[in-house]
C-alpha cells in the first residue's frame, strides 16, 4: 500500500498501561480498552478509489483480508453503502462541502465476522490546485472504546451502589456476571465461585449463563495445582489463562465436561481479600479457544476486585451477626451461671442444693431431669423437676437399677458424662414420658463420682455441645456446693478437706513458666483460711493465675473463695481480658445471699501467654498487696496496678496493668500475712525485708527458691511468735524457649 506523506500529523494516541494486579476500586477505566487510534485513509474520484490509508484504517475495517489499494471503497467495504456512507461521500465529492459525524455508529464486516463500532470522522474534500473537487479525505477516531467505558462505568457504578446498599450476596454477583457478559463484544460466560473459610474448596457462586449440570459438578472442587482453571488460580494466588481446554493438562480431569458443556477457553482470576486471603475466583469461560487481550485482562481484575468488596462485605457482616449471637450466648449462660451459683449456695443443706439444681435445669437445659446419689452404697433419687406434675410423679416413682445398662450406673462408675439421642435402655417410664435422649453428668467430689444429673430430652429437643458444656459447668458448681453442704456438719472434717479443696491438688504444667505456690494457715488449722490461689488454662495457649484473701475464715470464707475462684473459671473463657473477670466477680459477690457473709475480698488476677521472649502478663489489682517483679538483674520492683476491694459495692475501679517476663525473670504474689507477719515486739515484717529475701536468692532463682527464700526469712524474723495469719504466695517464672 502506498505510504501517507502527512501521517504524522494524525498520530496514535496509547491509553496507558493496564495494570493486572489488584488496585482498589479506582481503576483507570480507559485502559480498560487499549489503544484508540487516530483513522485516516484518502480516496479519489467518484467512485471513491482508496488511494492510501494509515495502518488504524486497515485495523479498523477488519484486517489483512482488507489491507489493500486501488479500489474503490464501495467495493472494499460493502456494508456501506446499505448504511449510508457511501451516500456521504458522494454528497461531500459532488457539493465540495465537509461534513462532520459524531458518534456514529457503523457495522463492520458481514456475517459472523461483524462488528458493531462508533467514529468521531470528518469528510473533507480534496481539491486541485483550480479548486476542483478531485476526492475525498476521511479523517477519524473510534470512539467505540470510550461508549463500551461509558457503560461499563455505569454498570460498576450500579453494583458498587448495590454492594453500598448491601443488597444481598448471590443478587451482587450475579448481576456483575450478566454485565460483563452484556458488555463483552464476544461471547463470554462468566462464573464467580466462593472460597471456603479454609481456603481449600471452591463453592458456586454465580454462573447465570453456565449449564446447571456443569454449576453442579463444580460445586466444591479442590483448590490445587493442575485443579482447571479455577483450582489452580485459587491454589497459585494469581491469574491461570487457558485458550484451548481442549489441549491444556489443567484440564485433564474436567475436559470431558467442559466438552459437553461447550467451552473451549477459561481465564481465571483469584478474588482476594485485603489481607491477601483466598476469597474465590472469577473466571471467564468462551466457546472457542482465545487468547485474552490486554483490556481483557483489565476488566477481569476490575470485577475480580470488586466481587473482593461484595464478599468481603458480605463476610463481614455474617461474622459481625455472628459475633452478636455468641457475646448474647455468653451474656446469657454467664447471667444462668451466677444466678444459679447463687441458689446453689443459698445454704449448706445438700439435698435443699440438688433440688435448686434440679430446678435450674428444667426448662433451660432439658424438659425432664432427675437427680441421684449414692447413699449407704445405694443410689437414691432426691430430686426431679419436668414440665407437668405428671411426668415429675413418674420420673420420682422411678428407681434405677444398679446395671450394665442404665447409664446411672454407668456414669457412676467411669465419672464420665454419657449423652446419646435415644431413650435410656432398661425398664422405666421412657416411654409415658415421650423421652427421645439423655444427658447424665456425674456429681463428682474430687474426681469421684457421688451421684448423677440426668436430663432427658422430649420431642423435638436435642442436647448440642453448647447445652452440655453449660450443664457440665453447672452440674460442677453443684458438686462444689452439695460437697460444701455435705460436710457441714463434720466441722473437723470440713476444715480438713475443704481447705484442700480450696488450693490446686497438683500444679499444671504451664509452657513457658515454671509455677510454685505456697500455702500456711494460721492457727491450728480447725478453721478454713481464707487465702487462695489458682493456675488455670484458657482458649490456645494462654492461662490464668489469681491469688487472694477472704475476710474472714471458716466456713464462710470457703464458700466466699469457692465463688470467687469458680466464678473466674467460668466466666474467664467467656469474657474478654481480667478486668471482666474481676467484674464478674465482684457482682457474683454483691449476689451473695447475707447468710453467705458479707466480707470483702482482695485479688490479683491475671493472664499470661507464652511467647518467643518470654511471657506476656495482663493483671488487675483488686484491694490486694502489690504484686513484685524480680528481674534479671536482682532488681525487685512492685507492679503498682491500682484497684479497689471486691464485694462492698458495685461501682469497682480497677486499672489493667501488662508487663512482659523475659527468661528467669519473675512475678510474684503474696498475700498480707507475709508483710504483716510480727515478732514479739509487733515490729513487722515489711516490704523492704520482702525484698531483700528476694534478692538473697542466687542468679536465676527458682520459684521454689524465691518462696524458700522468703519463708525463711519470715520465719526467722518472727522467730517463736507462731502465725497471725494465712499466707500464700504464688510464683511464676519465665523459662527459656523451648
Amino acid at each position: 500500500m502506498t505510504g501517507v506523506p502527512d501521517q504524522r500529523a494524525y498520530p496514535s494516541a496509547q491509553a496507558p498501561a493496564v495494570r493486572t494486579t489488584p488496585s482498589g476500586t479506582d481503576h483507570d477505566l480507559r485502559a480498560l480498552f487499549g489503544r484508540s487510534m487516530a483513522v485516516f485513509a484518502s480516496m479519489a474520484g467518484p467512485a471513491h478509489m482508496l488511494e492510501t490509508a494509515n495502518p488504524a484504517f486497515f485495523a479498523a475495517i477488519g484486517g489483512l483480508e482488507r489491507t489493500r489499494t486501488g479500489v474503490p471503497l464501495g467495493q472494499l467495504m460493502p456494508e456501506l453503502a446499505e448504511q449510508g456512507f457511501i451516500t456521504l461521500l458522494d454528497r461531500v465529492y459532488r457539493t465540495a462541502e465537509t461534513y462532520t459525524g459524531r458518534d456514529a455508529r457503523v457495522v463492520l464486516g458481514e456475517g459472523a465476522n461483524a462488528r458493531e463500532a462508533f467514529f468521531d470522522f470528518t469528510y473533507e474534500p480534496r481539491l486541485d490546485v483550480g479548486g476542483n473537487v478531485i476526492g475525498v479525505r476521511m479523517i477519524g477516531v473510534e470512539t467505540t472504546q470510550v461508549k463500551h467505558a461509558q457503560r461499563l462505568t455505569a454498570e460498576h457504578r450500579a453494583l458498587l451502589e448495590q454492594i453500598a446498599r448491601q443488597a444481598p450476596l448471590s443478587e451482587v454477583l450475579e448481576g456483575m456476571a450478566r454485565t460483563i457478559e452484556d458488555l463483552t463484544p464476544e461471547e463470554v460466560l462468566v462464573s464467580v465461585l466462593l472460597a471456603d473459610s479454609d481456603g481449600r474448596h471452591l463453592r458456586h457462586g454465580a454462573a447465570p449463563s453456565l449449564p446447571d449440570f456443569y454449576n453442579r459438578a463444580i460445586d466444591g472442587i479442590a483448590t490445587g495445582e493442575g485443579v482447571g482453571s479455577c483450582g489452580t488460580a485459587a491454589h497459585r494466588r494469581r491469574p491461570v489463562l487457558v485458550t484451548d481446554i481442549a489441549t491444556d493438562p489443567f484440564w485433564d480431569d474436567y475436559r470431558d465436561l467442559a466438552e459437553r458443556a461447550g467451552l473451549a477457553a477459561c481465564w481465571s482470576t483469584p478474588i482476594l481479600a485485603g489481607d491477601g486471603s483466598l476469597l474465590g475466583t472469577f473466571a471467564m469461560y468462551h466457546r472457542v479457544p482465545r487468547s485474552p487481550q490486554e483490556a481483557d485482562l483489565a476488566v477481569a481484575q476490575m470485577f475480580a476486585d470488586t466481587a473482593a468488596l461484595a464478599i468481603e462485605r458480605y463476610q463481614a457482616e455474617q461474622a459481625y451477626w455472628a459475633a452478636e449471637v455468641r457475646e448474647k450466648a455468653a451474656r446469657d449462660d454467664l447471667a444462668f451461671l451466677l444466678n444459679a451459683s447463687t441458689t446453689l449456695s443459698a445454704d449448706l443443706d445438700a439435698v435443699h442444693t440438688l433440688r435448686r439444681l434440679a430446678d435450674a435445669c428444667t426448662p433451660r437445659l432439658a424438659p425432664l431431669c432427675a437427680i441421684d446419689v449414692i447413699e449407704g452404697g445405694r443410689v437414691h433419687r432426691v430430686a426431679t423437676t419436668a414440665v407437668t406434675r405428671t411426668q415429675q410423679d413418674l420420673l420420682a416413682a422411678h428407681t434405677p437399677v444398679h446395671d450394665a445398662d442404665d447409664p446411672i450406673s454407668r456414669v457412676l462408675a467411669s465419672g464420665v458424662t454419657e449423652v446419646a439421642r435415644r431413650a435410656p435402655t432398661g425398664s422405666a417410664p421412657w416411654q409415658d414420658l415421650g423421652v427421645t435422649g439423655y444427658l447424665c453428668v456425674p456429681l463428682l467430689d474430687r474426681g469421684n463420682a457421688f451421684g448423677t444429673v440426668t436430663l432427658l430430652s422430649t420431642g423435638g429437643h436435642v442436647f448440642d455441645g453448647h447445652t452440655i458444656a453449660l450443664a457440665e459447668e453447672l452440674v460442677a458448681r453443684a458438686a462444689l456446693a452439695a460437697r460444701n453442704a455435705r460436710q457441714y456438719t463434720h466441722r473437723a472434717a470440713l476444715a480438713r478437706d475443704l481447705q484442700a479443696g480450696l488450693l490446686l491438688p497438683d500444679l499444671p504444667r504451664v509452657p513457658g513458666a515454671e509455677v510454685a505456690t505456697y500455702y500456711h494457715p494460721a492457727g491450728e488449722g480447725l478453721d478454713i483460711g481464707g487465702d487462695f490461689y489458682d493456675v488455670f488454662p484458657l482458649e490456645g495457649d494462654r492461662w490464668a493465675f489469681m491469688l487472694g484473701d477472704v475476710c474472714g475464715r471458716g466456713a464462710i470464707a470457703a464458700t466466699t473463695t469457692a465463688l470467687v475462684r469458680h466464678t473466674a473459671r467460668a466466666v474467664a473463657p467467656l469474657v474478654p481480658g481480667p478486668e471482666a473477670v474481676v467484674k464478674a466477680v465482684n457482682q457474683a459477690l454483691i449476689n451473695r445471699p447475707a447468710g453467705h457473709g458479707t466480707g470483702f475480698v482482695t485479688l490479683v488476677y491475671g493472664e499470661l501467654t507464652p511467647t518467643p521472649t518470654g511471657l506476656d502478663i495482663e493483671l488487675v489489682r483488686a484491694g490486694h498487696t502489690l504484686p513484685l517483679h524480680l528481674d534479671t538483674h536482682h532488681t525487685v520492683r512492685a507492679v503498682d496496678a491500682p484497684g479497689t476491694l471486691l464485694g462492698i459495692g458495685s461501682e469497682l475501679h480497677l486499672e489493667p496493668r501488662s508487663l512482659h517476663l523475659q527468661p528467669h525473670e519473675s512475678l510474684m504474689l503474696y498475700t498480707d500475712g507475709i508483710t504483716e507477719a510480727r515478732r514479739h515486739d509487733d515490729e513487722l515484717f515489711g516490704d523492704e525485708r520482702l525484698a531483700d529475701a528476694l534478692t538473697s536468692t542466687p542468679d536465676r532463682p527458682t520459684p521454689q527458691q524465691l518462696i524458700n527464700a522468703v519463708t525463711q526469712a519470715a520465719s526467722a524474723f518472727t522467730a517463736d511468735h507462731g502465725i497471725d495469719d494465712d499466707r500464700a504466695i504464688l510464683v511464676l517464672t519465665a523459662t527459656e524457649p523451648g
